[in-house]
């Protein structure tokens, strides 16, 4: 079965894997002919074992993309986006020869670079910046807006986290949501923090009953 826009399907489908499969396939051997120092056959032991590793990877991300992506938030048929771009955002964060390490945390930087929509609260550290107006009048604060940050380990100085960052990059600690409220003119001010964004949530609603914030968030603005 196809994942299409609104399908609900949630289980591994064959045509993803393999159009995940083929994608990675072209994109290293482009690599391949692009860079001498490149023997995909010597990397892997031969051709074959290289062509079971495209499998696995194929595989593992079908697998995790069934567990984490929103497919009710994308458009077109799930195949032939992987087919276009997975390859090329593999690339980005394993390198050809070094397929064989591919895991779990890579499926969810290979969803950050595609721009899929990641559910936040599945354990993941997930980027989210959502933001909607306040429905309270008279207040002063013109609209709420929910991201996430990470603190530098050492000096603790906190940093927006987002899609272009490693979710898990060494030198930062677990994100969390911070909740602000956004002044005339577009000022925020910084409310509280939060370690999940259902707590987060919660506040918001508390302050401003009625405020159109997503109930699941994912990674894509909202």
């Amino acid at each position: 079965m196809s994942k299409e826009h609104g399908s609900g399907v949630d289980q591994a489908d064959p045509a993803a894997v393999l159009a995940c499969a083929l994608s990675l396939r072209t994109a290293c051997l482009e690599k391949a002919k692009a860079d001498p120092q490149l023997n995909l056959s010597e990397a892997y032991n031969g051709m074959d074992e290289f062509l079971r590793v495209l499998m696995r990877v194929a595989t593992l991300f079908e697998d995790w993309a069934c567990a984490h992506v929103v497919f009710e938030a994308t458009s077109g048929v799930w195949p032939y986006f992987l087919e276009d771009r997975f390859g090329t955002a593999c690339l980005e964060v394993v390198a050809p020869d070094g397929l064989a390490e591919f895991d779990s945390s890579d499926c969810l930087r290979v969803a950050l670079h595609l721009g899929l929509p990641v559910r936040a609260e599945d354990g993941l550290p997930v980027p989210v910046d959502v933001q909607a107006p306040n429905p309270v009048l008279g207040s002063e604060f013109q609209e709420f807006r929910i991201r996430t940050l990470r603190d530098e380990l050492g000096d603790e100085e906190a940093f927006p986290f987002t899609v272009s960052d490693d979710p898990f990059g060494e030198e930062f600690g677990a994100p969390y949501f911070a909740v602000y409220g956004v002044e005339k003119g577009g000022v925020f001010e910084h409310i509280a923090d939060r370690k999940t964004y259902s707590a987060a949530l919660s506040l918001v609603r508390k302050l401003s009953p009625g405020v159109l914030l997503p109930q699941e968030p994912t990674c894509i603005s909202q």
